[in-house]
């Protein structure tokens, strides 16, 4: 998986030319965030002693899960008589395939695409990527974070939305800034227990930054 942080700085770039419709932009951005919470499905796995072989980059990546959510949102959208849920159902299958599509060009792992039809692509696989740097992209998914709040928060600023939440929005990026430094040290030093502490600080983190963005919804939303 590309780092969640880059995968949310990508959907905020789009937004230049999406369409000013309520939600929509919202759920382009969750949708490019949210497909890595399989990762909780992993560590649920984990702690059972369970296998955990086809579970990340594979129900979350898929383009019937796309399919699956834009049809629930409708549904919400045609019960509640509210036609942002069905914006809703487009950002988030725009978002999610925005994400597999990173995933797929930048990253170094596969995708089962057509989840639950056997489909892993990966056009990465004859790559080989040196442990060093694999080691280094799981604390960088702090940077990518951090990197994601700070551009929030210039957001915010310039449209000037949400700017009583900047000083919370703040401690948030700067906790992911050291959360950064402290898993570089630990990646490297560490020779047990590491994807313990770390899977835990990470899904927290995931879990933190989706429900920020659904806080700066209005700074989210507003045309860049």
């Amino acid at each position: 998986m590309a780092q969640a942080g880059i995968h949310g700085l990508v959907s905020l770039v789009v937004k230049k030319w999406t369409p000013a419709k309520e939600w929509l932009v919202l759920g382009i951005v969750l949708g490019s965030l949210l497909p890595d919470a399989d990762n909780l499905v992993v560590a649920v796995a984990t702690v059972a002693k369970m296998p955990t072989e086809g579970i990340h980059r594979t129900f979350t990546h898929s383009l019937f899960t796309i399919l699956f959510v834009v049809i629930v949102c409708y549904l919400v959208s045609f019960i509640t008589k509210q036609i942002r849920w069905r914006y809703l159902g487009w950002g988030l299958g725009v978002g999610i395939l925005l994400h597999i599509l990173l995933d797929l060009i930048i990253w170094f792992n596969g995708v089962a695409i057509l989840w639950p039809i056997p489909s892993w692509i990966n056009f990465w696989q004859n790559t080989s990527v040196p442990v060093w740097f694999d080691k280094l992209m799981q604390p960088a998914e702090f940077l990518c974070f951090a990197l994601f709040l700070y551009a929030l928060g210039s957001a915010a600023r310039k449209a000037r939305t949400d700017t009583d939440y900047l000083p919370t929005l703040r401690i948030w990026t700067i906790i992911q800034a050291v959360l950064l430094v402290i898993f570089t040290v630990l990646v490297y030093t560490m020779s047990k227990g590491f994807m313990t502490i770390y899977g835990v600080a990470y899904l927290l983190s995931l879990g933190l930054v989706a429900g920020i963005t659904i806080r700066m919804r209005k700074t989210v939303e507003t045309a860049g």
